[in-house]
């Protein structure tokens, strides 16, 4: 299979950074796979399961918000946040799943309250089934 240069960043530093067959993962706009020699392509990062194959198999990662660039058979992805799987803390996800939950189900939350607790729900969500699948 052929292969593309690939390098995923957050403001937790670099994750990853060298050869890839695939990628996938979630935008705004749906899911997207990447393979070599992809067409260039720039798109806004929604809230999702990544998967990146490489030679030495598949590995998994939360990704949540930032940017997909690819360009010359490369694909950047500078992420608001990106965790692999082995990294989620899954207690601290099922805390704030819980928390969240709780929040929302409260009387008398505005509409920019409950949209911010939407979207942390939802990031815990998206968290945990990575951790656990």
């Amino acid at each position: 299979m052929n292969n593309f240069q690939l390098k995923i960043v957050s403001p937790d530093g670099c994750l990853y950074e060298g050869e890839a067959q695939l990628i996938t993962l979630m935008t705004t706009q749906g899911e997207v796979s990447i393979l070599a020699h992809h067409t260039e392509y720039v798109a806004s990062i929604g809230m999702g399961r990544a998967t990146v194959v490489t030679e030495e198999g598949r590995r998994y990662g939360a990704c949540i918000g930032g940017m997909l660039m690819v360009a010359e058979n490369k694909v950047n992805i500078v992420a608001t946040t990106f965790e692999w799987k082995e990294d989620i803390d899954v207690e601290r996800a099922k805390a704030a799943l819980a928390y969240t939950e709780a929040e929302l189900a409260k009387d008398g939350l505005d509409e920019t309250r409950r949209t911010l607790l939407e979207a942390k729900k939802h990031r815990a969500k998206v968290r945990l089934a990575v951790a656990e699948n």
